[in-house]
Order: C-alpha cells, then structure tokens, then sequence
C-alpha cells in the first residue's frame, strides 16, 4: 500500500477484528520522525516510546526530534541520516524505536494478531527495522519484491538473542567480494537482550518456482507464502521473459506469469492469494483452491482508519463511484526497477505537468542502491535523483527516464510531505490495485466513508 498507509491504526482495527493485521514497515524512521515534529497531538507515539524497552534511547529520540506544538505548516521536516551500510548509532535506535512503536500501536489493548511488511529491495533498514518489530512481539513479518532468503534465519538469530547478517546487493562489485549489514542486539541493548518470540515468516511471491527455491533453499523456516499476481497494488514482479509494453505503456503479463497453484500446494505450506481478492465471494474461491485466505490491500487503504489523507480518500471514493478511477502500471516509475501500480489522479505525481515540476532529489534514501565506487569504496545513487547526479556517480541518464521519487511522494500521501525551501509541498504518489475501481462498494447508503470492519464483513460473504 505504500508508506504508513496501513499503519498502525488499521492493522489495529483489522486485528481486533479477528484477523491478521499488518502494518506498512517502509519508511517507519522517517514516519516516527515526522510524527513526533507534527506534535504528535494525541500523544501515541511518546506513549508507546515510553514501553521502548532500551534505556535512554526514546529521550534521545525526543530531544531530537519532539516539537511540542507541532512544527509551523511551511517549516521543512529535518532530516534523518540516510541509510548506509554503516549506520549511525543515532539512526539504529531511531529505526528500532520506530519499528517497536508500530507494532506496539498496532497490538495495544487486544490479543488479536499483527504482522508487518517489508520489501526486500530495502535492504539497508532491515536488520534493525526486524529487531524493533520482534521488540514490540510481533506475529509474522512478511516481505516481498525481491527474494528474501535471508530472512528466515535473521529471525531465527535474533529469538536467541544472536547478531544476525544480511548480504548488501552491491552493483559492480568484482567477483568474490561480498557486502553484509550487521546488527547486534547485545551491542544495541548494551546489556542483556530481552528474550524475543520468533515470529512466523511469509514470503510474497508471485510465482511457484520462487515459492519452491524459497521452501528449500532458505536459511531458516519459512512458514508460508502470498501468492500476488498483477493485479495488487504497489510493485509488482516484472513479466516473464523480454518486456512487451502495451500501446499505453503497460508491461504485458501473459500466462507464464500465472503462479502454478498445483505446484503450490505440493509444497505443504499454507498460502494465501492477493490481487483482486478485495470482494465478496472471493475468499470463498481462493480456499477452492487449496488457499488459506486472501491477503487485501486495496479495500483497506481507502477504509477510514487508513493512513492516507481524508482529502485524497475522499477524491477517490467519488472517482470510485462514479467509475472513473483508474490504476497504470508505471514500468518506470519506481526506482528498484519493478513495475509500481500508481493511480491516476490529478493533483498528484501521474501527472506529467506535477512530476516535471518537481526538483529531482533524493533526501530519504530508501531506495538507494549502493555502487562500488572505481577507489573500491561503496557510494549511493538513485535514479530517481538529479540526472547529472546520477551521471555523476557513474550512472546513466538512460536510467532516469521516467523515475519518480516514491520515497517522498508516498510519505505526501499520508500527510508527512516535505516542505521544499521555495515553498512548495511534496506532490503525493498513490498506488493501488486494480480494484480500487470498486472501492465505493463498500459505502453504505448515504455514507461517504467505510471502516475496516465493513470490508471484513463483506469479504466473509459467502
């Protein structure tokens, strides 16, 4: 769904409701950040910093970030440190206490069940971004857009109290060098680690043979899979085999792109079907299939507990009902290469006026890719920063055609937008999947919202 769009209100919501919850965990150093500079005026994030289990680090966080009244609407949000393969001291516990504060939010005040989402092709973050989130107990973590074999035995690592390491994908690194992130809980906690639940581990994926090399080549237990076809939200996994585009310029999916469910079910894991699966009777024909359940984005990020802007939720909802609502797949748009799901409205980055408008940069950095540099040391580029930037650190301009800066648009979407020195606001980036078209379903007569209770109950319809 993007950055804090399920956030911790929503998994909430949908884990008091008797299912599985999740919370986005992309950006969640940024998001904690901007929060507590927004005053934080209902007081959720000092509350749960305060159960932060690392002595000193939550007044550490405060002094650097807190503003009590809430930052002026036209002064600039500061900046966190960007991630790096050496990561401050400062940034670890930031993006520990964040993960733990989501989580902690998400499973307040009921036993229901939460997890929460990464993407693999955010390496940088992850190490201490697991640990935050198995600080506050959390239930599963599930990752996609990438393979994460690694994953499973991270956590394993981390339940016993072990440092843990995962390989850096590194461009033009020289045969037999190898980068890792580490991270060390005895050396975070400075002290006796907090003894952790390991929690179950979910892998998206979009095809069987993934699903199969993940089973059996995994570093640890993997102890199921979502199955996302083309259909979901946010990035998808490229076509199989040379990319074809359609006239409007859309990558072409054909049936090599359609996971093998019999191959799937021979595996004996449980697994759970996303894209389209956001209305009623679908449930029902995924566990025909041998599915445990559906995963739904869509249905749930226009629901009133989600994190993106009542404004823009509004604006959709009425495109929605009118039946003017529709999703591009952008082979372009997002900077890892995959194709990322961006609604078309106006105001906002799909349109070419709004996007060419904008200064490129890149001052969040999530998805920078590191390089080896010709000295043999490791720098960042991003193709969605400044071209000549990017040619500078031995990049292409043919790699920037098109590349829109997710990062920041998405944090615009769910009101946390920078503000640029000449004034103008982050224009927002949305994404959704194909059903967005139906998402004015689900308002009852008269209404001009829906919550998260609606959508389940209308899922649960034979």
């Amino acid at each position: 769904m993007g950055a804090a769009v399920s956030d911790w209100r929503l998994a909430r919501a949908v884990a008091k409701a008797g299912q599985l919850g999740v919370v986005s965990g992309t950006a969640l150093a940024t998001v904690l950040a901007r929060r507590l500079q927004l005053g934080d005026r209902e007081g959720n994030c000092r509350r749960a910093l305060a159960q932060f289990p690392i002595p000193g680090a939550a007044d550490r966080i405060l002094a650097d970030y807190f503003v009590p009244e809430g930052k002026a609407p036209k002064a600039r949000f500061g900046l966190n440190p960007l991630p790096s393969l050496q990561s401050s001291s400062a940034l670890d516990q930031l993006t520990v206490a964040a993960n733990f504060v989501e989580v902690f939010l998400a499973k307040e005040g009921h036993d229901g069940v939460v997890g929460i989402n990464f993407l693999e092709k955010v390496q940088l973050p992850t190490l201490p971004s697991l640990f935050g989130a198995m600080l506050a107990g959390v239930d599963y973590v599930l990752m996609g857009a990438g393979i994460p074999r690694s994953i499973p035995g991270v956590l394993d690592h981390f339940a016993a109290g072990k440092m843990a390491e995962l390989r850096i994908d590194v461009e033009g690194g020289l045969p037999g060098e190898e980068y890792f992130s580490r991270f060390d809980p005895a050396a975070f906690c400075q002290g006796p680690v907090p003894t952790l639940r390991r929690p179950c581990f979910l892998a998206i994926v979009a095809s069987a043979t993934l699903a199969i090399t993940l089973a059996r080549k995994s570093n640890g237990r993997v102890d199921g899979f979502v199955i996302e076809g083309e259909t979901a939200g946010g990035h998808n996994a490229p076509p199989r085999g040379p990319l074809q585009l359609t006239s409007e310029g859309e990558p072409v999916y054909g049936p090599r792109d359609i996971p093998d469910l019999v191959k799937i079910r021979e595996i004996g894991l449980p697994f759970w079907l996303a894209g389209a699966y956001g209305r009623p009777g679908r449930l029902a024909e995924a566990q025909s299939l041998g599915a445990a359940g559906v995963q739904v984005g869509t249905a749930f990020a226009f629901c009133a507990e989600s994190g993106i802007r009542p404004d823009l939720r509004a604006r959709v909802l009425s495109a929605s009902a009118v039946g003017e609502v529709r999703v591009f797949t952008d082979p372009l748009a997002s900077p890892t290469g995959f194709p990322f799901k961006v609604l078309q409205l106006p105001g906002t980055l799909s349109e070419p006026e709004i996007y060419h408008a904008r200064e490129r940069l890149c001052d969040l950095g999530y998805l920078r890719q590191p390089y080896r540099t010709p000295e043999g040391g490791i720098g960042y580029r991003c193709p969605g920063e400044g071209v000549d930037r990017h040619v500078s650190k031995g990049g292409t301009a043919e790699a920037t055609e098109g590349r829109k800066c997710i990062c920041n648009g998405l944090l615009a979407t769910v009101g946390l937008g920078q503000v640029r020195p000449d004034g103008m606001d982050e224009p927002p980036i949305l994404t959704a999947g194909n059903d967005v078209a139906r998402v004015a379903e689900f308002l009852k007569p008269g209404a001009t919202e829906y919550f998260a209770v609606d959508v389940i109950e209308a899922l649960l319809r034979p």
